[in-house]
């Protein structure tokens, strides 16, 4: 770490850690992100870096330009936090009512800013582009700010987020397929209401919707290859209003996560096929809506040969995490590398005590010291490839 420590010295360690908390109290909902953004704003202009806001409505660009001909990396942030109420003890916890930062983005936010300071202090030799991104969350605003130029005319990115599973000061790195595919699934069941004492004169909602419970975990479990990774879970279940009535009507929302496109599409297809048949069955009408979600980040083989060299020589090959399997969650960083190359780390940040909160939980917190090494991590990497592409 003394690395990290000569690169990151406590005063500016102390100047990231002040932003991560400030924005921290502060959290915003996807496409709100206004105070997040005038705040990162702020400390780019004082950092004396272009500044582009309003970006896929409430992102921002920060640039750090040597000339149009040099090469070009983006490192991105994402802004958004979750609908969740906090409940830790932090002296800068949320000050927003039903809104937190529980999985990190604040982390990610302070982190870029620091890197920003870095490379300022000492440039390299070509441009960097620093994005900041709303509505990660489910919203997808990775999308809109492509659209919107933010990677135009860059040649890789790089991002990273903030991970439990590792202790800080490790980096983890997975070459290839990194997460999965998002998609989720909403059922509504119509059938036919009537009295609990009298079911030959009804069609149960409650039963088919508990058929489609049990039955379709059998496509995971009996209809899919076990060296294909994949989850479908039903996390909403709503029927009924009192104790003595046959439900009419039934909903059953949930997701399914996969890494392989074939295995998708035959998950999918399945549940549309299940679902038709059991209304058949029962003599009920089922709607399905399927909704396709993210698809998985794919780290690109150079971009990840560069961040697993710059994280031995940084941090020791014994704090360098090669990943061996995919993750099921997903990511929108992913839009990206569908565009230009690139790689997605995770920065080790377990805190003691913490080691069975998961993110998305209103306890969730990290190890601080992820955001010194996340900031020198990502610098010496943005330095370095710039250095491999000039010099082929």
């Amino acid at each position: 770490m003394s690395k990290v420590k000569k690169i990151v010295p406590d005063e500016l360690f102390d100047w990231i850690r002040d932003i991560r908390r400030a924005v921290h109290q502060w959290p915003e909902l996807a496409y709100k992100e206004e105070k997040t953004a005038e705040l990162i704003a702020k400390a780019l202009k004082k950092l004396g870096l272009k500044c582009q806001t309003g970006v896929a409505q409430t992102g921002v660009i920060g640039k750090l330009m040597k000339s149009d001909n040099a090469p070009t990396i983006a490192i991105r942030a994402d802004m958004d936090a979750l609908p969740l109420t906090e409940d830790t003890d932090l002296p800068f916890a949320s000050q927003n009512p039903g809104v937190m930062h529980a999985c990190g983005h604040d982390g990610h936010i302070a982190i870029v800013l620091g890197v920003a300071a870095l490379l300022k202090k000492n440039p390299v030799d070509g441009n960097v582009v620093f994005l900041f991104q709303p509505a990660e969350e489910g919203e997808g605003g990775a999308k809109p700010m492509i659209e919107q130029g933010a990677i135009d005319k860059v040649d890789f990115i790089f991002g990273g987020h903030i991970d439990k599973d590792y202790q800080p000061g490790e980096i983890g790195i997975k070459t290839g397929v990194h997460t999965s595919y998002t998609d989720a699934f909403d059922i509504r069941v119509t059938g036919k209401g009537g009295h609990a004492a009298r079911p030959h004169e009804a069609v149960d909602a409650v039963i088919i919707a508990s058929q489609l419970v049990i039955n379709l975990q059998t496509i995971i479990s009996r209809e899919i290859d076990p060296i294909h990774p994949s989850v479908l879970t039903i996390g909403y279940v709503k029927a009924g209003t009192v104790n003595n009535a046959i439900a009419e009507k039934a909903a059953l929302k949930g997701t399914v996560r996969t890494t392989d496109e074939l295995v998708r599409t035959q998950i999918t297809d399945k549940i549309r096929k299940m679902t038709s048949a059991l209304a058949i069955l029962y003599d009920a009408e089922i709607k399905l809506v399927i909704k396709q979600g993210y698809p998985p980040i794919i780290n690109e083989e150079t971009a990840s040969k560069y961040a697993m060299h710059v994280a031995e020589k940084l941090l020791g090959r014994e704090k360098t995490i090669s990943i061996p399997y995919p993750s099921l969650g997903g990511e929108d960083f992913s839009y990206f590398l569908q565009q230009i190359p690139g790689c997605f780390v995770r920065f080790g940040a377990a805190k003691e005590g913490h080691e069975l909160i998961s993110s998305h939980s209103p306890k969730y917190d990290f190890d601080e010291e992820a955001l010194r090494v996340g900031a020198a991590y990502m610098s010496e990497l943005i330095r370095y490839t710039i250095k491999k592409i000039k010099k082929k």
